[in-house]
């Protein structure tokens, strides 16, 4: 098992890493909208919220050597399904014509009051 980890993310507040490699897997854990300088970003639109979190979970993957195109299964927790459809342009943005497995989950709320966490699976290049 390979630990990993990048500056270019939000740093784990807790006791966990951003990622794991392990037999040519990359484990991700939550992303949470928390910028990569440990700025908590609570009062951000969905949509930025959904960006920043999108935005750590991709840096975490590009510095295992990865791509967007390395993920393999996305899982979101959005706080309410209202974020849904929000959510949904955002990823497509990010994605663009790249369609990993993924599944979008409400919750009734989320740490410090996020509206969004994300976590990955995505084939480990190192």
């Amino acid at each position: 098992m390979k630990i990993l980890h990048t500056d270019n993310a939000s740093s784990p507040a807790g006791h966990y890493s951003q990622a794991v490699s392990y037999q040519g897997t990359l484990y991700v854990s939550g992303q949470l909208p928390v910028s990569p300088d440990g700025t908590h970003n609570i009062g951000a639109s969905f949509a930025e919220q959904a960006r920043l979190a999108l935005n750590n979970l991709l840096a975490i993957v590009q510095a295992s050597g990865g791509t967007p195109e390395s993920l393999l299964k996305v899982t979101v927790y959005v706080a309410g399904v209202k974020h849904w459809p929000e959510f949904d342009q955002v990823y497509a943005q990010a994605l663009g014509a790249h369609r990993p497995a993924r599944v979008v989950v409400p919750v009734p709320e989320l740490h410090h009051g996020y509206l969004v966490e994300i976590e990955a699976l995505a084939q480990s290049v190192s």
